[in-house]
């Protein structure tokens, strides 16, 4: 193998690494922000809380805060009001690629012996949908709920 050869094995070996290091700090230091965002609620909670929070978990009875703290900020909040009184919602929203699928027609040959030939394409559209909602009263988690990803 030649010094070139070696050089761009390296390079590209450095290069992944360090996207993976950037990648995995932005996957925690997301909770890490905004743990210390809002530090005096985080420290306002207790120890079981803390720890449902810092490894992204929620339940019921959790203030708002602590929810942003582990969740982050909802896409979309909702208010209403029903026959125990006024709630809020947070929705959050995931997304993933749709794949299309559909014949497409292209000339092959020259000449005399020119015909169509059909070939099948892809194409991929963005789809959002509601991932998660959680129900609040009174500033705590009355109800949450995690939705799954559409099959269409």
């Amino acid at each position: 193998m030649n010094a070139a050869a070696i050089w761009f094995r390296l390079s590209t070996s450095l290069a992944l690494g360090v996207a993976s290091l950037v990648l995995a700090g932005c996957a925690t230091s997301t909770i890490e922000s905004r743990r210390s965002e809002r530090m005096s609620s985080y420290m306002s909670l207790a120890p079981d809380e803390k720890q449902l929070v810092d490894t992204g978990q929620i339940r019921m009875g959790m203030t708002q805060d602590a929810v942003y703290i582990s969740w982050g900020q909802p896409a979309e909040v909702l208010e209403g009001e029903d026959e125990t009184g006024r709630y809020q919602i947070w929705r959050y929203v995931g997304s993933w690629m749709q794949e299309s699928r559909y014949w497409a027609y292209r000339e092959v040959g020259s000449g005399p012996d020119l015909y169509l030939e059909r070939y099948l394409l892809s194409d991929y559209q963005p789809r959002d949908y509601v991932r998660a909602e959680i129900v609040f009263q009174e500033g705590k988690v009355k109800r949450w709920r995690t939705l799954p990803r559409p099959a269409y």
